[in-house]
């Protein structure tokens, strides 16, 4: 059932109180959303993927290569649509735990939370090594 044109205008005032008073919920329940369509298309890809698995399967049985060129085509397709969508998912809907510190490790308190791209935490982890800070 649509909501009405006075419903739609009062909700849409509701959704802009909330996004001044609190933006980080107002963007949390914004993200929700997205998660869910990401969520969504990484499934339809993991689908596609198992289908191109059966086109290639089918072109090996039945002597047809374009068949087999198609699944394997389809593969590609699906399995970078998935990997673009988990990505996309997890930039988006993973919230940062607060779960409290774990304790000194080596006797030397907590850590810095650790950011950056891999090979920038991995160089991190090299510098702490040869400085001779324990792991």
């Amino acid at each position: 059932m649509p909501l009405s044109d006075e419903e739609a205008r009062l909700l849409q005032q509701l959704e802009q109180s909330l996004a001044a008073e609190d933006p980080e919920f107002a963007s949390t329940l914004r993200g929700s959303r997205l998660v869910a369509r990401t969520r969504r298309v990484a499934v339809l890809s993991a689908l596609g993927f198992l289908a191109g698995i059966g086109l290639l399967l089918a072109g090996v049985m039945v002597p047809q290569t374009i068949l087999g060129v198609i699944g394997f085509v389809a593969m590609l397709g699906s399995a970078y649509l998935f990997v673009t969508s988990y990505r996309r998912g997890l930039a988006v809907g993973a919230a940062p735990s607060s779960s409290g510190p774990k304790g000194p490790r080596g006797g030397k308190g907590r850590k810095p939370k650790s950011s950056g791209s891999f090979t920038d935490r991995m160089e991190q982890r090299w510098n702490r090594r040869r400085d001779g800070d324990e792991y």
